[in-house]
């Protein structure tokens, strides 16, 4: 799979990275403790099997709308294989738009495959994944979760854009204009 993944500024990225290791000096499941090298916060708009260059013009224009502001408000958990605890992103209509036409870009354009449903606009959740872990260990109240500075509402801004490739576990920049970095 390949994803379309946002990227915060590094006043939310660091915010994010406190909220890990919040997590992790509690003895929880974390990202703290992915040590990839790819592992770092994002927002996920879209995944699908393949990001062919066909499609890149059309994504580079989605992605212009960047920066955007965010507002991190709140903990979701989403059960599965894997549970995962996560910061709601509570969405404007800046970003809805920017997630609409991504999505767009890539849905039914040649050679991407099948995409991920769940990010599907109506179903998607933006969300900023804090840790992943088995069934129960997140049963805190969400006030112990977060350190008390990060608990209210917390803006910041989305700025840039990357790819990740789940087959080789790489990543790759996505820049406004169609340009790549080697």
């Amino acid at each position: 799979m390949r994803t379309v993944e946002l990227l915060p500024d590094g006043v939310t990225d660091r915010a994010v990275r406190e909220a890990w290791r919040h997590l992790a000096e509690a003895g929880l499941p974390s990202q703290a403790g992915h040590p990839h090298p790819t592992n770092r916060p994002h927002l996920t708009l879209a995944a699908g099997e393949a990001l062919p260059d066909a499609v890149r013009a059309r994504l580079a224009e989605a992605l212009g709308l960047l920066p955007v502001r965010i507002r991190l408000e709140g903990l979701v958990r989403f059960p599965g294989r894997r549970h995962v605890l996560a910061w709601a992103v509570r969405p404007d209509a800046v970003l809805l738009r920017l997630h609409e036409e991504v999505w767009r870009a890539l849905a039914g354009a040649p050679g991407v495959g099948r995409m991920n449903p769940l990010h599907a606009p109506g179903r998607w959740v933006p969300h900023i994944t804090l840790g992943r872990g088995r069934r129960g260990a997140w049963d805190r109240p969400d006030a112990e979760l977060l350190p008390a500075p990060l608990r209210g509402p917390l803006w910041g801004r989305l700025v840039g854009a990357r790819s990740y490739d789940s087959a080789t576990r790489t990543t790759e920049p996505l820049l406004p204009g169609g340009h790549r970095r080697p």
